[in-house]
């Protein structure tokens, strides 16, 4: 991302705004601005490849291995505005395991993208599917959008909640049971 070009249009935005983008409050807004910018869509500049870097393990293990309430923040493509929630992973491996930090990392690199929630869940649960030739891989996902809580409909307490399972996940009614019972215990 070219930082000045962004901070020139940040500039022009808050005039148009009706701002004096001089001022003491917004004097330093437009690079803050393209940081912040540049942070919160870092995901274009990630290869999953590269995070999981090798952190796939030989393992006998065939049951299921979930991670919950994995914090999720993104941008929706419609608005430019935060979404966030949380995420919950789960996959049966044939062979292969994936360290336990990389499908955190996984599911932050196609967050940190200008986004919708239904193909972000897509994504994730793909991604580890192939990386691992997994068995079976499920993703839930529970979010609030900002889109939806200031504008527009302003409903405060909605949750858009969004899944997708792949093979055994997809395939068997009792494994994807399993699934979605793990993931709504409380510990």
């Amino acid at each position: 991302m070219n930082e000045n070009k962004v901070m020139q249009l940040i500039h022009e935005l808050l005039i148009e705004m009706g701002e004096d983008p001089n001022r003491e409050g917004l004097k330093k807004t437009p690079q803050r601005v393209a940081r912040a910018l540049e942070f919160l869509t870092q995901g274009y500049k990630a290869k999953p490849a590269d995070i999981i870097n090798n952190a796939i393990f030989q393992s006998e293990a065939n049951n299921m291995i979930i991670v919950r309430d994995i914090e999720i923040y993104s941008l929706c493509e419609h608005h430019l505005l935060p979404f966030y929630g949380r995420t919950h992973i789960g996959y049966i491996p044939k062979k292969k395991v994936l360290g336990v930090s990389k499908i955190c990392r996984l599911a932050d690199i196609f967050a940190r993208r200008i986004q919708i929630q239904e193909r972000l869940t897509s994504q994730i649960a793909h991604e580890i599917m192939h990386s691992i030739d997994a068995e079976g891989v499920g993703v839930v996902m529970e979010c609030r959008h900002l889109c939806e809580m200031m504008r527009g409909v302003e409903k405060q307490n909605s949750i858009m909640t969004t899944s997708s399972v792949l093979g055994s996940f997809r395939e068997d009614s009792a494994t994807r049971a399993e699934f979605l019972a793990l993931i709504n215990r409380s510990i």
